[in-house]
């Protein structure tokens, strides 16, 4: 499941508004997550804000996308502002980049090499696939859409990269 030698915290990334990010920056592992605000899975957005206030040394990143279904059409600032009025998110978010096929982001392109519980690596799935970034940049875990934030998997993983 780790993915070594690809340190995730080297990679180039720039926030919403387009200012670079250096996720160095951020000494404790990361929760990388794909997101978007017309998914059935968006209400996601609220458990992802309650981990980064939980666990202050977890940075959750999120990285807005519009690959599937056109569900995260909006503008860099429709975009903030969705998350922060419906879900008062405070963590990082990124520019709205793909995650799949030939335009696929540098940070995703390194991700996607990780394999989940099952084995599989490659393309994401669908919104909210969860990366966890340990503080080294190696991948440590991968978990699919449907696996809530606060699942009892993402919870055990995170605390054991704290």
């Amino acid at each position: 499941m780790t993915a070594k030698s690809l340190d995730i915290k080297a990679i180039s990334v720039e926030s919403l508004n387009g200012s670079p990010i250096n996720l160095a920056d951020f000494p404790g592992p990361l929760l990388v997550v794909n997101v978007a605000s017309k998914c059935g899975l968006t209400p996601q957005y609220a458990k992802l804000e309650q981990l980064a206030q939980d666990y202050p040394t977890l940075t959750v990143v999120g990285v807005p996308c519009n690959q599937f279904m056109g569900q995260e059409p909006g503008s860099p600032e429709e975009i903030a502002t969705f998350c922060s009025v419906t879900y008062g998110v405070t963590f990082p978010l990124l520019e709205k980049v793909d995650v799949n096929g030939a335009g696929r982001s540098p940070l995703y392109a390194a991700l996607t090499q990780a394999s989940d519980t099952d084995g599989e690596a490659g393309d994401i799935q669908w919104n909210f696939e969860k990366f966890l970034v340990g503080r080294d940049g190696d991948v440590l875990a991968r978990f699919r859409p449907r696996t809530e934030p606060d699942a009892p998997e993402v919870i055990a993983a995170i605390e054991a990269a704290l």
